[in-house]
């Protein structure tokens, strides 16, 4: 028997009295056909090859958390999705191939029993009939470090003026992002689900909205971070120290000089900061952000 472990059948093959299998007709030459010791027209009626439609197939009734259902194709977005499943499925992939990536899976329940979202990968369907998915926990735990895709890059620089460490590197393709989020275990932000089916990434979330003020505010909600406003680059997202203003005097117009008092410069990229005229439309935007943050002052 020859087991087809992707179509999730077995497929049967005849086989003579000496052993060998039996193949169709139509691939045998006369000399291959005569080694054995039976006609394969007479094999052939007494063991037919299967197809799909002749063997019972496992199947499992998967429950998915409504929050997460837009992510599931147009026909199964019911209550419930009947899927096949082989039985060294794991859960991870049959929901992978459902649509949903692990970094958005909280616990799920295998015919009852709970497991957390450490054990998506490990733990297979096996002779499984039902699979309850939960949506992931709020807030989640992360590493309190951020990758970004080429696709959020304002994002990225929202967070950084909230002092969120968000690496950025829209060059990168999707392994080198994948291995990235993996070697500084930094948290994956992504529009492109497919990239958080990578199994190198360490963890992340899918930013499904296309407004920069709600994947602030899912971000915010989602990973509860600690801010510090202010206090990085809006370029590389270095740290930010105060300096004094001849330090820096080489590098601003006369009229900052005269105008402005207070400057911060990146111990990164050197570039020189100061709160300049569109500092209130930042302004609002850090209290927005910090206004259910006890204890994160939104000025520094």
């Amino acid at each position: 028997m020859d087991r087809n472990r992707g179509a999730g059948f077995s497929r049967v093959r005849p086989t003579c009295p000496s052993g060998r299998t039996q193949y169709p007709l139509r691939s045998l030459s006369r000399a291959s056909e005569a080694r054995c010791d039976e006609p394969f027209s007479r094999l052939a009626q007494r063991a037919p090859i299967l197809s799909r439609h002749d063997v019972e197939v496992p199947q499992v009734i998967v429950e998915v958390d409504p929050s997460l259902r837009s992510l599931l194709p147009r026909r199964d977005r019911g209550d419930r999705v009947v899927r096949d499943a082989a039985p060294t499925e794991t859960v991870a992939h049959l929901l992978q191939v459902l649509g949903v990536p692990v970094t958005e899976v909280g616990a799920a329940s295998v015919d009852g029993h709970r497991i957390g979202h450490e054990a998506l990968r490990t733990t297979h369907i096996e002779n499984s009939s039902a699979l309850d998915v939960e949506a992931r926990e709020r807030p989640q735990l992360n590493s309190g470090l951020f990758l970004l895709d080429v696709h959020l890059g304002t994002l990225m620089r929202r967070m950084r003026l909230l002092g969120l460490d968000a690496a950025y590197e829209p060059d990168d393709d999707d392994s080198k992002l994948a291995a990235r989020s993996a070697t500084e275990q930094r948290e994956l932000l992504t529009r492109d689900r497919g990239l958080l089916f990578r199994r190198a990434v360490y963890d992340g979330a899918l930013i499904r909205s296309g407004d920069v003020d709600a994947q602030l505010e899912d971000v915010l909600s989602r990973f509860a971070p600690w801010l510090a406003p202010w206090t990085r680059c809006l370029r590389c997202g270095a740290l930010l120290a105060e300096v004094p203003s001849a330090e820096v005097a080489a590098q601003l117009k006369p009229g900052t000089l005269r105008t402005y008092r207070s400057f911060s410069r990146c111990t990164g990229c050197d570039r020189v900061y100061w709160r300049g005229a569109h500092s209130k439309r930042l302004e609002a935007l850090v209290h927005r952000a910090t206004r259910h943050e006890p204890g994160v002052s939104s000025s520094r």
